[in-house]
């Protein structure tokens, strides 16, 4: 086995800083590649010690910090299975997936020990919990383990051990969450190729935007891991305090969901002019589309040549990627097949991937995994897709959200949903109801940050968003964006009536999964009354 590349590093730059946690309040944790290294390697230990061996589930779960970064090397070397739980789950969905996952050990923040402590005598395979962050001192409930045992772990490189892989749990639009398994080894050439089209170097400074139990922030952490960067993590997200980090660390690389851009591009200029951004080298755009309009605001206020796009998802890994040189010239596309990467789409314009970076499957899913793949071994991505002339995939519609009119028409929620929004920074989401009906119609939700500040300007003393989604003001404005909308849609995929939603949707909640997608079923079920008077 080839040495472990954490190893090398703290090897031959111990002192270069590894990970940096620089909070609000002004505390500050560094740890130098050395540091990083005794400290993964510590954790490695004690969780061979506990048992664990190659392809054992090791749950974790916490914000962003530099314990994260340690138990997701720690488990790399010594082949275990780590498995990333989402902290806002509610204990019953939490419950479901640490079950599920069979996972044997937890290692959680101590901010959430209590959620562990409350399940404890409903685990069915977990021996063991291992508390982090409260310090060598600190207490634990009894029978949990701590700081103190972590320190009291040897600091040497464990025995190199044959991949574990990764299963992070995709929330998925409907029904229980599913455990997307990595286990093979990727190709190296592919990884290297596909970060080298991104220009990845060794001196770029990477901050982690968005939970680290999201794939893609993990996945280009560990690429930036690679390369031997410096690795900034923010404990909770918050747009100037993120800026600030940009700014005092001189971050040149980033990965990150369109809602956290939106609220960076929204603050006020004078709050972004204290803040130098000419240092962002590399922003990976995904988890969700990025509108075209985000994408002007986002070359406004970062050096243009930064932005790249990538389609994928947790069990595609990355299959496209949008040039910076392309993105205002590919309106809608998410570029051209990555390296090593084959794509081709179905009879019935489903895109089909193939790959050494996808899933080997879903976790206690059979049916659901054979569902996913074709016979031959292609990826079933759900999307419908199409190809421009030039060799550009454009995303139209998920296969199964197409709507149907009662005359037969198919048409793509999204893509109508795409048009309302581009139309109006006042629009922050717009959902398209039409399946059997006669004609369409929509709920639309204002933008959060946008929308009160617009409002403010018209001279609107109540800005919240309940009182703006019941001002004519605001509703003649919103009828003017659907009408433009209007203008770029054939005339069966119209809007006809529309009705302002009071309140935001907000990732994880009712409305939207984490990762921003329409939960289309439950927002139909939430808003059935509103949804038949617009058809009354």
């Amino acid at each position: 086995m080839p040495d472990d590349t954490l190893t090398i590093y703290a090897q031959t730059q111990p002192d270069k800083p590894g990970v940096i946690d620089d909070r609000p309040d002004g505390t500050v944790v560094r740890w130098t590649y050395a540091e990083l290294e005794a400290r993964s390697n510590r954790v490695a230990n004690l969780l061979l010690s506990l048992g664990v061996g190659p392809r054992t589930k090791v749950l974790w779960c916490g914000p962003n910090s530099p314990e994260v970064v340690a138990v997701m090397n720690a488990t790399r070397k010594i082949g275990a299975v780590a498995v990333p739980l989402n902290y806002r789950l509610t204990p019953e969905e939490a419950l479901y997936v640490i079950n599920d996952s069979d996972a044997e050990v937890v290692y959680t923040d101590h901010e959430h020990v209590a959620t562990f402590a409350g399940l404890r005598d409903q685990l069915e395979k977990v021996r063991h919990i291992i508390v982090v962050g409260g310090g060598v001192g600190g207490t634990v409930p009894d029978g949990m383990l701590g700081e103190a045992d972590i320190a009291a772990a040897p600091a040497d490189a464990p025995a190199a051990a044959e991949p574990g892989g990764s299963m992070i749990y995709t929330s998925g639009t409907t029904g229980k969450p599913k455990g997307a398994f990595r286990g093979h080894p990727q190709d190296p050439a592919t990884v290297g190729a596909l970060l080298n089209q991104f220009g990845y170097r060794p001196d770029d400074v990477y901050i982690v935007s968005g939970p680290l139990y999201h794939s893609g922030p993990s996945a280009f952490m560990a690429a930036a891991l690679l390369y031997g960067q410096t690795i900034i993590v923010q404990r909770r997200f918050d747009a100037e305090d993120w800026l600030r980090l940009v700014d005092t660390y001189k971050a040149s690389s980033t990965f990150s969901a369109p809602a956290l851009i939106r609220m960076i591009c929204a603050l006020p200029a004078e709050v972004k002019e204290r803040y130098d951004r000419i240092s962002m080298r590399i922003m990976i755009a995904n988890a969700a589309p990025w509108s075209y309009a985000l994408k002007q605001q986002y070359v406004a206020d970062f050096p243009p040549e930064s932005l790249f796009e990538v389609y994928g998802s947790t069990e595609l890994g990355v299959d496209t990627v949008l040039m910076p040189e392309d993105q205002m010239r590919k309106p809608g596309s998410c570029g051209k097949p990555a390296p090593g990467i084959e794509i081709k789409l179905d009879e019935d314009g489903e895109v089909l991937v193939k790959s050494d970076v996808v899933m080997l499957g879903y976790r206690n899913l059979p049916e659901k995994t054979a569902e996913a793949f074709t016979e031959d071994g292609w990826l079933r991505t759900g999307d419908i897709g199409a190809f421009d002339e030039d060799g550009y995939l454009s995303i139209i519609d998920r296969k199964k959200e197409l709507i149907i009119s009662a005359a037969g028409k198919n048409m793509s929620p999204a893509n109508i949903e795409a048009t309302i929004k581009s139309s109006s920074p006042l629009i922050g989401q717009a959902c398209c109801i039409g399946d059997m009906r006669p004609y369409n119609t929509a709920l639309i939700v204002l933008d959060a940050d946008f929308a009160p500040a617009w409002a403010a300007q018209q001279g609107i003393e109540d800005t919240t968003l309940e009182s703006l989604a019941r001002d004519e003001r605001v509703r003649a404005a919103v009828q003017q964006a659907v009408d433009a909308a209007n203008e770029k849609l054939a005339r069966v995929e119209q809007i006809k009536k529309f009705e302002i939603v009071a309140g935001d949707w907000l990732p994880g909640g009712d409305e939207l999964t984490p990762t921003m997608k329409l939960k289309r079923k439950p927002i139909a079920a939430k808003y059935e009354r509103a949804i038949d008077a617009l058809y009354a």
